[in-house]
């Protein structure tokens, strides 16, 4: 009976230790960025100013994580209205037809501590293409302030707008092909 009792035991705290946890952005501590080249000599960025990310993992070091993004591309901030507005046309994003980009994520592999490649499939002005991306696992803590468990993230890549048919119109002498992709987030244990 003893030997029972103590493998329940063992197997209850197993399961309270590695369970499945939901990990939910941050908002008021998450950007997600993006840079190109305009002309060749000078880099331009912007953001999307609303999007929502959620992981949800096994393992404390989110090594078999799956995130999933979900963003209004209408969101789209360049701090230059009239860019703004040309880039949610049918010239670039064309928001009214495609108003969301979702990623999810098929894979993460470690690299190093603490680092990742992080493959999945990113939908954007329809089209759905696999890409792959690094990813940065920087650490969990409880938040000083709201006593909430909160885990932090940076995700880097490359994407080519010609993959997902953004700007045609635009070559690559004009607005590079190559967008430097950079989103750095704070989530927040469900």
């Amino acid at each position: 009976m003893k030997k029972l009792f103590s493998i329940l035991v063992v197997a209850l705290l197993s399961t309270t230790l590695f369970a499945q946890a939901t990990w939910k952005v941050d908002p008021m501590h998450a950007k997600l960025t993006f840079t190109v080249t305009h002309l060749g000599i000078a880099d331009v960025a912007g953001l999307f100013k609303t999007f929502d990310v959620t992981a949800v993992a096994n393992q404390p070091n989110f090594s078999d994580a799956v995130f999933e993004l979900s963003v209004d591309v209408a969101s789209i901030n360049t701090e230059v209205q009239m860019r703004d507005d040309h880039l949610k046309s049918a010239d670039f994003f064309e928001v009214t037809k495609y108003p969301k980009m979702t990623f999810k994520s098929t894979a993460v592999k470690k690299v190093s501590e603490n680092k990742y490649t992080l493959t999945g499939n990113l939908t954007l002005h329809g089209v759905t293409k696999p890409v792959t991306m690094d990813l940065w696992y920087r650490g969990t803590i409880e938040n000083p302030q709201s006593k909430a468990t909160t885990s932090g993230f940076q995700l880097t890549g490359v994407l080519k707008r010609s993959d997902f048919n953004i700007g045609p119109k635009f070559p690559a002498p004009m607005i590079s092909d190559e967008v430097q992709i950079k989103a750095d987030g704070e989530f927040i244990k469900q």
